[in-house]
Protein backbone atom coordinates (compact mmCIF):
# COMPACT_ATOMS: atom_id res chain seq x y z
CA UNK A 1 0.00 0.00 0.00
CA UNK A 2 2.54 2.59 0.82
CA UNK A 3 4.46 1.87 -2.38
CA UNK A 4 1.07 2.57 -4.13
CA UNK A 5 1.15 5.76 -2.34
CA UNK A 6 4.42 6.62 -3.27
CA UNK A 7 4.07 5.79 -7.02
CA UNK A 8 1.01 8.79 -7.07
CA UNK A 9 3.31 11.65 -5.55
CA UNK A 10 1.96 14.86 -6.41
CA UNK A 11 4.69 16.60 -8.18
CA UNK A 12 4.55 20.04 -9.09
CA UNK A 13 6.35 22.17 -11.42
CA UNK A 14 6.34 25.58 -10.18
CA UNK A 15 6.24 28.38 -13.22
CA UNK A 16 6.53 31.39 -11.14
CA UNK A 17 9.29 32.36 -8.64
CA UNK A 18 9.03 30.12 -5.39
CA UNK A 19 8.97 31.80 -2.31
CA UNK A 20 9.25 29.49 1.12
CA UNK A 21 8.50 31.61 4.98
CA UNK A 22 10.51 29.25 7.29
CA UNK A 23 10.51 29.69 10.94
CA UNK A 24 13.79 27.95 11.70
CA UNK A 25 16.08 26.38 8.89
CA UNK A 26 19.73 24.89 8.85
CA UNK A 27 21.72 25.83 6.35
CA UNK A 28 24.35 23.16 6.26
CA UNK A 29 26.99 25.05 6.88
CA UNK A 30 26.72 27.32 10.20
CA UNK A 31 27.06 25.72 13.61
CA UNK A 32 23.84 27.11 14.55
CA UNK A 33 20.07 27.26 13.11
CA UNK A 34 18.69 29.83 11.74
CA UNK A 35 15.21 32.05 11.91
CA UNK A 36 12.30 33.56 10.62
CA UNK A 37 13.55 34.10 6.90
CA UNK A 38 12.28 33.84 3.46
CA UNK A 39 13.65 31.83 0.75
CA UNK A 40 12.98 32.81 -3.06
CA UNK A 41 14.00 30.13 -5.64
CA UNK A 42 13.82 30.54 -9.52
CA UNK A 43 14.92 28.04 -12.18
CA UNK A 44 15.75 25.28 -10.00
CA UNK A 45 18.14 27.28 -7.99
CA UNK A 46 18.19 29.37 -4.43
CA UNK A 47 17.85 32.69 -5.91
CA UNK A 48 17.51 34.63 -2.44
CA UNK A 49 17.38 33.81 1.11
CA UNK A 50 16.54 37.15 3.62
CA UNK A 51 15.59 37.74 6.89
CA UNK A 52 11.92 38.60 7.81
CA UNK A 53 9.24 37.30 6.04
CA UNK A 54 9.10 38.99 2.18
CA UNK A 55 5.44 39.62 1.09
CA UNK A 56 4.18 36.41 -0.76
CA UNK A 57 2.31 38.07 -3.49
CA UNK A 58 3.04 37.47 -6.72
CA UNK A 59 4.55 33.55 -5.87
CA UNK A 60 4.32 30.68 -5.83
CA UNK A 61 4.02 30.58 -1.85
CA UNK A 62 4.83 27.56 0.60
CA UNK A 63 4.44 28.10 3.95
CA UNK A 64 6.85 25.79 6.15
CA UNK A 65 6.90 28.41 9.43
CA UNK A 66 5.76 25.37 11.26
CA UNK A 67 8.81 22.79 10.33
CA UNK A 68 12.26 22.71 10.42
CA UNK A 69 14.09 23.75 7.26
CA UNK A 70 17.35 21.96 5.51
CA UNK A 71 19.06 20.47 2.58
CA UNK A 72 18.26 18.05 0.91
CA UNK A 73 19.60 15.02 2.63
CA UNK A 74 21.91 12.73 1.34
CA UNK A 75 23.27 8.86 1.66
CA UNK A 76 26.66 7.86 0.25
CA UNK A 77 26.08 4.09 0.81
CA UNK A 78 23.01 2.47 -0.70
CA UNK A 79 22.15 -0.28 -2.90
CA UNK A 80 18.89 -0.24 -4.45
CA UNK A 81 17.60 -3.40 -5.92
CA UNK A 82 17.25 -5.36 -3.26
CA UNK A 83 16.99 -5.69 0.61
CA UNK A 84 18.33 -8.70 2.53
CA UNK A 85 15.97 -11.57 3.01
CA UNK A 86 16.26 -14.55 5.34
CA UNK A 87 16.53 -17.57 4.21
CA UNK A 88 13.36 -18.45 4.89
CA UNK A 89 12.18 -15.14 2.67
CA UNK A 90 14.42 -15.73 -0.29
CA UNK A 91 13.58 -16.12 -3.79
CA UNK A 92 14.69 -19.47 -5.64
CA UNK A 93 16.09 -16.98 -8.19
CA UNK A 94 16.17 -12.72 -8.76
CA UNK A 95 16.73 -11.63 -12.07
CA UNK A 96 18.31 -8.43 -13.20
CA UNK A 97 14.65 -7.22 -14.84
CA UNK A 98 13.34 -7.89 -11.22
CA UNK A 99 16.42 -5.87 -9.50
CA UNK A 100 15.65 -3.22 -11.87
CA UNK A 101 11.74 -2.67 -11.07
CA UNK A 102 12.79 -3.17 -7.40
CA UNK A 103 15.64 -0.47 -7.98
CA UNK A 104 12.88 1.91 -9.26
CA UNK A 105 10.10 1.15 -6.17
CA UNK A 106 13.33 2.08 -3.89
CA UNK A 107 14.32 4.92 -5.02
CA UNK A 108 10.84 6.73 -5.38
CA UNK A 109 10.93 5.32 -1.13
CA UNK A 110 14.79 7.14 -0.70
CA UNK A 111 13.38 10.56 -1.89
CA UNK A 112 9.81 10.13 -0.14
CA UNK A 113 12.88 10.11 3.18
CA UNK A 114 13.69 12.95 2.18
CA UNK A 115 17.31 12.29 0.54
CA UNK A 116 17.51 13.96 -2.61
CA UNK A 117 20.79 12.69 -3.83
CA UNK A 118 22.38 9.00 -3.19
CA UNK A 119 25.70 7.64 -3.86
CA UNK A 120 24.98 3.71 -4.80
CA UNK A 121 28.14 1.66 -4.27
CA UNK A 122 27.56 -1.68 -6.07
CA UNK A 123 25.05 -3.45 -7.55
CA UNK A 124 24.73 -6.25 -10.89
CA UNK A 125 26.29 -3.48 -13.56
CA UNK A 126 24.11 -1.21 -14.92
CA UNK A 127 21.16 -1.38 -12.90
CA UNK A 128 21.65 1.89 -11.04
CA UNK A 129 23.74 3.65 -13.77
CA UNK A 130 20.70 3.01 -16.21
CA UNK A 131 17.99 4.32 -13.12
CA UNK A 132 20.19 7.61 -12.65
CA UNK A 133 19.94 8.08 -16.19
CA UNK A 134 15.82 8.16 -16.48
CA UNK A 135 15.81 9.97 -13.40
CA UNK A 136 18.08 12.46 -15.19
CA UNK A 137 15.85 12.65 -18.02
CA UNK A 138 12.89 12.67 -15.59
CA UNK A 139 11.00 9.52 -16.83
CA UNK A 140 10.89 8.39 -13.35
CA UNK A 141 10.70 9.79 -9.71
CA UNK A 142 14.17 9.52 -7.65
CA UNK A 143 17.08 11.27 -6.07
CA UNK A 144 19.92 12.24 -7.62
CA UNK A 145 22.23 9.16 -8.24
CA UNK A 146 26.04 8.61 -8.57
CA UNK A 147 26.66 5.29 -9.61
CA UNK A 148 30.25 2.79 -8.59
CA UNK A 149 28.44 0.19 -11.02
CA UNK A 150 29.22 -3.40 -10.59
CA UNK A 151 31.85 -3.41 -7.15
CA UNK A 152 35.59 -4.57 -8.27
CA UNK A 153 36.68 -7.45 -5.44
CA UNK A 154 39.66 -10.13 -6.10
CA UNK A 155 38.81 -13.98 -6.53
CA UNK A 156 36.80 -15.38 -4.01
CA UNK A 157 36.78 -11.74 -2.56
CA UNK A 158 34.04 -9.91 -0.89
CA UNK A 159 31.94 -9.11 -4.19
CA UNK A 160 33.32 -12.02 -6.38
CA UNK A 161 29.39 -12.48 -7.54
CA UNK A 162 30.36 -16.54 -7.97
CA UNK A 163 31.08 -17.09 -4.14
CA UNK A 164 28.94 -19.90 -2.93
CA UNK A 165 28.29 -21.34 -6.68
CA UNK A 166 29.84 -24.89 -7.59
CA UNK A 167 32.56 -25.28 -9.77
CA UNK A 168 30.30 -25.94 -12.77
CA UNK A 169 27.82 -23.58 -12.19
CA UNK A 170 29.94 -20.59 -13.52
CA UNK A 171 32.45 -19.32 -16.00
CA UNK A 172 35.78 -17.89 -13.69
CA UNK A 173 34.65 -13.84 -13.70
CA UNK A 174 36.58 -11.13 -15.71
CA UNK A 175 37.64 -7.75 -14.62
CA UNK A 176 34.86 -7.06 -17.06
CA UNK A 177 32.64 -8.68 -14.48
CA UNK A 178 34.11 -6.86 -11.06
CA UNK A 179 37.02 -9.64 -10.27
CA UNK A 180 40.67 -8.83 -10.97
CA UNK A 181 44.05 -10.00 -9.96
CA UNK A 182 47.03 -7.96 -10.71
CA UNK A 183 47.57 -4.19 -11.36
CA UNK A 184 47.02 -4.58 -14.36
CA UNK A 185 43.71 -6.38 -14.88
CA UNK A 186 42.85 -3.38 -12.33
CA UNK A 187 43.09 -0.83 -15.24
CA UNK A 188 40.78 -3.09 -17.34
CA UNK A 189 37.95 -3.01 -14.68
CA UNK A 190 38.24 0.82 -13.97
CA UNK A 191 37.99 1.11 -18.07
CA UNK A 192 34.96 -0.67 -18.31
CA UNK A 193 33.13 1.19 -15.70
CA UNK A 194 34.06 3.94 -17.42
CA UNK A 195 32.90 2.73 -20.01
CA UNK A 196 29.74 1.55 -18.66
CA UNK A 197 28.76 4.99 -17.77
CA UNK A 198 29.70 4.58 -13.80
CA UNK A 199 30.60 7.90 -11.58
CA UNK A 200 32.40 6.42 -9.32
CA UNK A 201 34.48 3.31 -8.16
CA UNK A 202 34.08 0.80 -5.44
CA UNK A 203 36.42 -1.83 -4.28
CA UNK A 204 35.74 -4.26 -1.29
CA UNK A 205 39.61 -4.06 -0.17
CA UNK A 206 38.09 -6.83 2.84
CA UNK A 207 36.33 -9.60 3.31
CA UNK A 208 32.72 -9.02 4.27
CA UNK A 209 30.27 -9.70 6.94
CA UNK A 210 27.25 -11.12 4.32
CA UNK A 211 29.74 -12.84 1.81
CA UNK A 212 29.44 -16.53 1.84
CA UNK A 213 32.82 -16.72 2.99
CA UNK A 214 34.44 -17.00 6.38
CA UNK A 215 36.66 -14.05 6.76
CA UNK A 216 34.75 -10.67 7.29
CA UNK A 217 38.22 -8.75 7.80
CA UNK A 218 40.81 -10.54 6.13
CA UNK A 219 42.70 -8.13 3.31
CA UNK A 220 41.69 -9.11 -0.22
CA UNK A 221 43.77 -6.63 -2.46
CA UNK A 222 47.72 -5.95 -2.66
CA UNK A 223 49.37 -2.64 -1.86
CA UNK A 224 49.92 -2.56 -5.63
CA UNK A 225 46.46 -3.79 -6.79
CA UNK A 226 44.64 -0.96 -4.65
CA UNK A 227 47.39 2.14 -5.96
CA UNK A 228 46.54 0.78 -9.95
CA UNK A 229 43.11 1.24 -9.29
CA UNK A 230 43.09 4.55 -7.95
CA UNK A 231 46.01 5.68 -10.84
CA UNK A 232 43.75 4.28 -13.52
CA UNK A 233 40.31 6.17 -11.54
CA UNK A 234 42.03 9.58 -11.47
CA UNK A 235 42.67 8.84 -14.94
CA UNK A 236 38.94 9.35 -15.53
CA UNK A 237 37.73 11.69 -12.98
CA UNK A 238 36.25 9.04 -10.40
CA UNK A 239 36.11 8.60 -6.58
CA UNK A 240 36.97 5.57 -4.87
CA UNK A 241 34.84 3.82 -2.13
CA UNK A 242 36.18 0.98 -0.34
CA UNK A 243 34.35 -1.71 1.54
CA UNK A 244 36.36 -2.71 4.33
CA UNK A 245 35.93 -3.92 8.25
CA UNK A 246 39.63 -4.99 8.97
CA UNK A 247 42.63 -2.54 9.24
CA UNK A 248 45.33 -4.00 7.31
CA UNK A 249 42.79 -3.56 3.89
CA UNK A 250 41.96 0.21 5.27
CA UNK A 251 45.57 0.98 5.71
CA UNK A 252 46.54 -0.20 2.20
CA UNK A 253 44.10 1.94 1.08
CA UNK A 254 43.94 5.53 2.27
CA UNK A 255 48.38 4.91 1.90
CA UNK A 256 46.54 4.78 -1.86
CA UNK A 257 44.66 8.02 -1.96
CA UNK A 258 40.91 6.41 -1.59
CA UNK A 259 38.41 8.89 -1.21
CA UNK A 260 36.26 6.87 1.42
CA UNK A 261 36.71 4.15 3.66
CA UNK A 262 32.76 2.46 4.06
CA UNK A 263 32.22 0.05 7.10
CA UNK A 264 35.36 0.46 8.91
CA UNK A 265 34.85 -1.13 11.79
CA UNK A 266 38.13 -2.47 13.12
CA UNK A 267 39.75 1.06 12.74
CA UNK A 268 42.61 1.33 14.37
CA UNK A 269 44.04 4.51 15.57
CA UNK A 270 46.60 4.23 13.27
CA UNK A 271 44.32 3.92 10.55
CA UNK A 272 42.29 7.21 11.88
CA UNK A 273 45.51 8.84 11.94
CA UNK A 274 46.27 8.29 8.40
CA UNK A 275 42.78 9.40 7.19
CA UNK A 276 43.02 12.63 9.19
CA UNK A 277 46.41 13.26 7.08
CA UNK A 278 44.93 12.17 3.78
CA UNK A 279 42.02 13.37 4.07
CA UNK A 280 40.18 10.44 3.46
CA UNK A 281 36.28 10.09 4.60
CA UNK A 282 34.36 7.90 6.96
CA UNK A 283 31.17 6.54 5.63
CA UNK A 284 30.23 4.40 9.05
CA UNK A 285 26.54 2.79 8.04
CA UNK A 286 26.14 1.97 11.84
CA UNK A 287 22.23 0.87 11.17
CA UNK A 288 23.39 -1.85 8.51
CA UNK A 289 25.69 -3.13 11.70
CA UNK A 290 23.08 -2.64 14.23
CA UNK A 291 21.06 -4.67 12.21
CA UNK A 292 23.07 -7.18 11.46
CA UNK A 293 23.83 -8.09 15.03
CA UNK A 294 19.84 -7.71 15.87
CA UNK A 295 18.97 -10.14 12.75
CA UNK A 296 22.07 -12.60 14.10
CA UNK A 297 20.10 -13.42 17.39
CA UNK A 298 17.35 -15.10 14.69
CA UNK A 299 18.02 -18.94 14.45
CA UNK A 300 18.67 -19.69 10.35
CA UNK A 301 17.98 -15.57 9.32
CA UNK A 302 21.89 -15.74 7.74
CA UNK A 303 23.82 -18.83 6.57
CA UNK A 304 25.67 -20.31 9.63
CA UNK A 305 29.08 -19.06 7.51
CA UNK A 306 27.76 -15.28 7.66
CA UNK A 307 26.01 -15.65 11.37
CA UNK A 308 29.33 -15.21 14.11
CA UNK A 309 30.62 -12.31 11.17
CA UNK A 310 27.07 -10.19 11.60
CA UNK A 311 27.30 -10.77 15.79
CA UNK A 312 30.61 -9.33 15.89
CA UNK A 313 30.81 -6.80 13.52
CA UNK A 314 27.59 -5.10 14.18
CA UNK A 315 28.12 -4.26 17.80
CA UNK A 316 32.08 -2.91 17.10
CA UNK A 317 30.93 -0.78 14.55
CA UNK A 318 28.96 2.32 16.58
CA UNK A 319 32.05 1.75 19.10
CA UNK A 320 34.66 2.36 16.58
CA UNK A 321 32.30 5.40 14.85
CA UNK A 322 32.23 6.89 18.23
CA UNK A 323 36.23 7.09 18.40
CA UNK A 324 36.77 8.41 14.74
CA UNK A 325 34.82 11.68 15.37
CA UNK A 326 36.24 12.34 18.69
CA UNK A 327 39.56 11.40 17.22
CA UNK A 328 38.48 14.32 14.73
CA UNK A 329 38.40 11.48 11.30
CA UNK A 330 36.08 13.56 8.28
CA UNK A 331 32.78 11.61 8.17
CA UNK A 332 30.50 11.44 5.44
CA UNK A 333 26.25 9.92 6.20
CA UNK A 334 25.93 6.93 4.68
CA UNK A 335 23.73 4.08 5.92
CA UNK A 336 24.05 0.60 3.50
CA UNK A 337 20.14 0.47 3.06
CA UNK A 338 19.58 -2.43 0.91
CA UNK A 339 20.88 -4.89 3.81
CA UNK A 340 18.27 -2.89 5.93
CA UNK A 341 14.71 -1.73 4.20
CA UNK A 342 14.98 0.97 1.90
CA UNK A 343 13.40 4.25 3.72
CA UNK A 344 15.38 3.77 7.30
CA UNK A 345 17.96 5.81 5.84
CA UNK A 346 16.88 8.26 9.23
CA UNK A 347 17.54 5.98 11.91
CA UNK A 348 21.41 6.70 11.03
CA UNK A 349 20.98 9.89 12.73
CA UNK A 350 19.81 8.40 15.59
CA UNK A 351 22.88 5.99 15.76
CA UNK A 352 25.14 8.86 15.33
CA UNK A 353 23.85 10.95 17.91
CA UNK A 354 23.95 7.53 20.15
CA UNK A 355 27.46 7.14 19.75
CA UNK A 356 28.63 10.76 20.76
CA UNK A 357 27.81 12.96 17.22
CA UNK A 358 26.32 16.63 17.91
CA UNK A 359 23.27 17.01 16.06
CA UNK A 360 24.13 19.61 14.05
CA UNK A 361 27.21 17.50 13.03
CA UNK A 362 25.07 14.75 11.95
CA UNK A 363 22.84 16.63 10.18
CA UNK A 364 25.99 18.74 8.31
CA UNK A 365 27.68 15.15 7.58
CA UNK A 366 24.45 14.09 5.38
CA UNK A 367 24.60 17.83 3.42
CA UNK A 368 27.46 19.32 3.36
CA UNK A 369 29.83 16.44 4.44
CA UNK A 370 28.33 14.40 1.80
CA UNK A 371 28.68 17.07 -1.13
CA UNK A 372 32.50 17.79 -0.30
CA UNK A 373 32.72 13.53 -0.79
CA UNK A 374 31.21 13.85 -3.63
CA UNK A 375 32.91 17.11 -5.32
CA UNK A 376 29.81 19.06 -5.88
CA UNK A 377 29.47 21.16 -2.64
CA UNK A 378 29.24 24.43 -5.23
CA UNK A 379 26.11 23.00 -6.51
CA UNK A 380 24.66 21.70 -3.24
CA UNK A 381 25.17 20.29 0.72
CA UNK A 382 23.54 23.83 1.84
CA UNK A 383 20.72 26.48 1.56
CA UNK A 384 22.58 29.24 -0.01
CA UNK A 385 22.18 31.38 -2.57
CA UNK A 386 23.21 30.07 -6.38
CA UNK A 387 22.81 26.70 -5.16
CA UNK A 388 20.44 24.00 -6.61
CA UNK A 389 17.02 24.06 -4.48
CA UNK A 390 16.95 20.98 -2.80
CA UNK A 391 15.15 21.67 0.13
CA UNK A 392 12.98 19.52 2.58
CA UNK A 393 11.56 20.27 5.99
CA UNK A 394 10.69 18.08 9.07
CA UNK A 395 7.87 17.91 11.70
CA UNK A 396 9.60 18.67 15.00
CA UNK A 397 13.25 20.32 15.77
CA UNK A 398 16.05 17.58 15.22
CA UNK A 399 18.33 20.01 17.17
CA UNK A 400 16.28 18.80 20.53
CA UNK A 401 15.34 15.44 18.99
CA UNK A 402 16.98 13.86 16.34
CA UNK A 403 14.81 10.98 16.13
CA UNK A 404 12.32 13.61 13.92
CA UNK A 405 14.18 13.26 10.88
CA UNK A 406 11.80 10.67 10.57
CA UNK A 407 9.23 12.71 9.93
CA UNK A 408 10.08 14.50 6.39
CA UNK A 409 7.08 16.40 5.35
CA UNK A 410 8.24 18.43 2.46
CA UNK A 411 10.47 17.36 -0.45
CA UNK A 412 11.52 19.53 -2.96
CA UNK A 413 14.32 18.34 -5.77
CA UNK A 414 15.89 21.15 -8.46
CA UNK A 415 13.07 23.74 -7.61
CA UNK A 416 10.20 20.87 -8.21
CA UNK A 417 8.17 19.39 -5.31
CA UNK A 418 8.03 15.79 -4.95
CA UNK A 419 6.30 15.96 -1.53
CA UNK A 420 3.73 18.26 0.46
CA UNK A 421 1.98 16.70 3.54
CA UNK A 422 2.24 20.71 5.10
CA UNK A 423 -1.20 21.78 3.58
Amino acid sequence: MRFLLLLTLVIFQLNAETLIHTSVYIDGVSNDSKTNSTIIINDGKIKSISKGYLNPAGYEYINLKSYTVMPGLMDMHVHFGGEYQSKAERPVKVERETVAILAAKHAVITLDAGFTTVRQVGDSGLVAISLRDTINSKQVVGPRIFAAGKSIATTGGHADPTNGMSADEYEYPTPEDGVINGPYEAFTAVRQRYKDGADGIKLTVTGGVLSVAKSGDNPQFTEEEIEAVVEAAKDYGFWVAVHAHGPEGMKRAVLAGVDSVEHGTFMTEEVMDLMIERGTYYVPTISAGEFVAEKSKIDNYFPEIVRPKAATVGPQIGATFGKAYNRGVKIAFGTDVGVQAHGTNWQEFVYMVKYGMDEMEAIKSATMETAKLLRISDELGSLEEGKIADIIAVEGNPLEDISVMENVVFVMKEGIIYKDITK
